[in-house]
Parts: C-alpha cells; structure tokens; sequence
C-alpha cells in the first residue's frame, strides 16, 4: 500500500502533541504506512502548502492562526462556518475542492458526555473568542439553554457570540471580566489562557461541580487546582486534543478508536516533557 501522509499545521508548532496522538491512533489501528508530522506554517503560507500536496495526503489538522483562513480552501461543515473556524482539512484531489471541519466542537461535547455531563441547562464560559464559539456550539446538544459569559468586553463578546447563541437559541448574560456570578451553574469552560489570582479561582470553581479547562500545559492551572480541590470534576486541554482528534482520525483513516489510547498517549507524552 502507498504511504499516506498527514500532518498538523500551525505557528509556533513545536510543542504540539497532536503528532504523538495521530502516531499512537496509526499504531493502534495497524496504519504502518501512515505518517503524520508537525510543519511551522503562517497564514499566509497556509495555501501555498496546501497546493503544493499530492494525491498522497490525506488530510490536516489546523491549530492557531490558520483556523480562520482555512476556511477559504474548501467548502465549510455548517458547523465550522458557523463558529468560524475549522481545524481539519479533507483533500479531494479529483475534484479539487476540499472539505473543511471543526471536531473541535464535537469532540468537547464527547469529552464532557464522557466525564458524566449527560444534560445541563445553565453554563459559564470564561472568555469570549474563537474557542468560546465552539464550546457554545458544543453545549447546545447537551441542552444548555443560558450561558453566562465572562468577558473583557461585552461588546466584543456579543459580536463573537451572538451568531452562535442564536443559532442554537441559547441567552446570553454577558458580565464583567471577574465578576463571579451567585447562581449555580451546571458546567464551566475556561476559554481564556489567563491565570487568575487563587482566591478568584477558588470563587469560580465554587459555581459550579465540572471545570473544562482548555488549557494542558502549564498544568494545573489556577483554575484547575481550585476546581480539583473543591471537588469538581475537571477537564483539561488533553481531554479536548484526545476527543477532537478521535474525529481527525474518522475522517482520514475511515477507523473508529477508542479515545482512551489518545488519553493515555498525550498524557504520558506531557509527563516526559515535565520530567526533562
């Protein structure tokens, strides 16, 4: 069988453990002749790579600045129009015309379905940007019909959100960058890569008993070690690179896997990092 090529895409890249998760997903799926590598792009240089692929790739993953400007090479998911941002690009060299997805949206809901969060009806988002409209859209099937939203301002958060909140016929409350609401919350995300001061921590951990914080590296965050010493049941950035890349994996090989060897490879990965 020819080789089959993958690869992440993004600035600064050099860090990512998506090449440890899609390698492991490749083993675990007997893919021997699968590849998958990391490559430093800028968004301007984003469609040049791009064209530059023979009929031997498959398929890309997206991160940070090229979510945005992938979506003008190819034809966007309704999910990925909607957020604005896609982290996945399908080639279809016959046709020339790609497919663009977003498994960031879907994977963070897997992620929480699997912590135990089978329905919720209030939620507090912490920040207001690109990854807040995905975690609005991964909310929505889980029933989540308020979200209040912690923001540096409201008008910003509005223009970013309003789209998205609609669509799905969520309300928004949108309130003041640290100002900690007093209503129970069924869920959290923290969107924003800010540490907050402990005892801020400690207050907006107190909101709610899950924490999805997306961030894995430096971890635990101070978010994260409040929501872990008050009880809570806490997601990190790993839970949403595992889920999200079990949908890459679908979409390039075809092959259902179970997100337990992603877990435990990125985890493993990052603890050997710590140690050097």
């Amino acid at each position: 069988m020819a080789a089959r090529h993958c690869a992440v895409l993004g600035s600064p890249i050099e860090h990512s453990l998506s090449p440890v998760l899609h390698r492991a997903a490749y083993e675990a799926l007997g893919l021997a002749d699968w590849t998958y590598d990391a490559h430093r792009v800028e968004e301007g240089q984003l469609a040049g790579f791009v064209a530059g692929c023979g009929p031997e790739w498959v398929g890309l993953s997206l991160t940070m600045p090229l979510k945005r400007v992938v979506l003008d090479l190819g034809t966007p998911s309704v999910t990925a129009a909607l957020v604005g941002a896609g982290n996945t690009l399908l080639f279809d060299h016959e046709q020339g015309r790609h497919r663009v997805e977003n498994t960031d949206v879907t994977g963070m809901t897997a992620a929480l379905v699997g912590a135990g969060v089978a329905g919720a009806r209030r939620a507090l988002l912490v920040g207001a940007g690109a990854t807040a409209r995905s975690s609005l859209a991964a909310l929505a099937p889980l029933g989540v019909g308020t979200v209040t939203v912690m923001a540096r301002s409201a008008e910003r958060a509005h223009a970013s959100l309003d789209p998205v909140a609609t669509h799905f016929g969520i309300r928004l409350l949108v309130i003041e960058w640290g100002t900690v609401p007093t209503a129970h919350h069924d869920v959290t995300i923290a969107t924003a890569p800010t540490e907050f001061a402990p005892e801020d921590a400690a207050r907006i951990a107190a909101v709610s008993p899950v924490l999805f914080d997306v961030i894995y590296d430096p971890w635990p965050t101070t978010l994260g070690a409040a929501a872990q010493a008050a009880g809570a049941v806490v997601l990190d950035g790993v839970d949403l690179l595992a889920h999200q890349a079990v949908g890459q994996v679908k979409l390039f090989t075809g092959s259902d896997l179970d997100v337990t060897v992603l877990l435990s490879a990125g985890r493993a990965a990052l603890a050997a990092r710590r140690d050097q």
